[in-house]
């Protein structure tokens, strides 16, 4: 049952873990967590599934003290023509989002406020219904597809109802003042923009007391998406370093795309066992331990907003070497690791020699201190909370 005492607040999630994937969006549902002690929370997301045979649709509701979670997967249309096709399950995204939408209000009531993660269709969606029931909505936006090298948010048609969807909103909260610039860049004007980051569970995450023993090793923790990541490239200054010093490893954490290319790839430089290791996926418990029993967090990307893992490794008190992509440089400093040219072998080469001398001088206590008055949960759900309240 919902809070009589409480305004309703729906999440409506573009991506979201599911039943095949735990992590999509994961950082979704921490936001949603982290304003249930203000507001009745519930969670909409609707997920195509091919996997479906006897049934057009199925719905999986879960409900624990926090939060009330609607998940529809709902079987696509394949056709000779794929454009054909595509317009269809458009078309049946929608009309499963609005069947979703009447379920859930049936069982948990009208919510007084939408919050749309994720454009554009949602967004869609969410001013339909604000049409229809005078219920506003504000929008989260992660998509890195507005970054001035991306070329991924097009069509006259698209970029049309994105404009009117974001004007429309009570509020629009990218995660770094980056993103709201190059949202901005596009047309997507908003009287009220408001910078909300990603939360972190600061309970799972730590500082740890330990001692390094033997060599010195760092992480890197990612997707595995080579054109964003640039692994590739970090691999051959990892091969370059391998060949001046031999006191450190690297463990690389994580799965994707192109992670069986890669590790082929530091096969064929000779460093894959000798001086990285490739560990797969690990969640939750056993991630945060290999984040907290780490010297330092090394990313190479091209472009990012502001990755979570960056912000892991600051509530276990760990500094981070990055590519200045993106956000990242809003959240760090020279307290909090080194920031570092975009694509600059020559530079990661250095910096990456310099951190493995002196990430034992970096406090500890005072990274940690910068994550909890950032990224903690209280702090968000605050932060989300008084948006809420102005725009209800």
């Amino acid at each position: 049952m919902s809070s009589p005492d409480k305004n309703k607040v729906l999440f409506m999630a573009r991506w979201y873990p599911n039943r095949y994937d735990p992590m999509p969006g994961l950082f979704i549902e921490r936001h949603a967590r982290s304003v249930s002690e203000h507001y009745d929370m519930a969670v909409l997301y609707i997920h195509q599934d091919e996997e479906l045979k006897n049934t057009a649709f199925e719905i999986e509701k879960f409900r624990d003290k926090e939060l009330f979670q609607v998940k529809l997967y709902y079987r696509p249309v394949q056709l000779r023509i794929p454009a054909i096709g595509r317009f269809i399950n458009f078309l049946l995204y929608i009309f499963y989002s609005f069947k979703g939408l009447l379920l859930l209000e049936k069982e948990w009531g009208q919510p007084d406020l939408i919050h749309v993660n994720v454009l554009t269709r949602i967004g869609a969606i969410a001013l339909i219904h604000k049409w229809l029931t005078r219920v506003p909505y504000v929008i989260t936006e992660h998509w890195t597809r507005y970054l001035p090298h991306m070329d991924n948010f097009r069509g006259r048609i698209r970029k049309a109802v994105t404009r009117l969807v974001v004007k429309e909103a009570s509020a629009v909260l990218p995660v770094t003042d980056n993103l709201r610039m190059a949202m901005e860049s596009h047309g997507l004007t908003n009287k009220n923009y408001r910078i909300i980051p990603n939360v972190v569970d600061m309970n799972m995450f730590t500082v740890m007391d330990w001692t390094m023993t033997g060599k010195k090793h760092f992480i890197h923790v990612s997707c595995f998406e080579d054109r964003q990541k640039n692994i590739s490239g970090m691999l051959r200054v990892l091969k370059r370093l391998s060949e001046t010093r031999d006191d450190w490893e690297c463990v690389m954490i994580g799965e994707g795309i192109h992670l069986e290319r890669l590790i082929d790839y530091a096969k064929e430089l000779e460093i894959e066992g000798k001086f990285v290791r490739f560990t797969g996926l690990k969640e939750n418990g056993e991630l945060a331990e290999l984040m907290a029993k780490t010297g330092f967090q090394v990313m190479f990307s091209r472009f990012e907003n502001l990755p979570v893992v960056i912000l892991e490794s600051y509530a276990c008190g760990v500094p981070v070497l990055s590519t200045d992509v993106g956000g990242i440089k809003e959240h760090l400093t020279d307290d909090l690791g080194i920031l570092i040219r975009s694509e600059d072998e020559e530079e990661l080469f250095l910096k990456l020699n310099e951190m493995l001398d002196r990430y034992g001088s970096f406090d500890k206590n005072k990274i940690r201190d910068y994550a909890e008055r950032h990224f903690s949960r209280e702090v968000i759900g605050r932060q989300l909370a008084e948006i809420y309240r102005e725009a209800i």
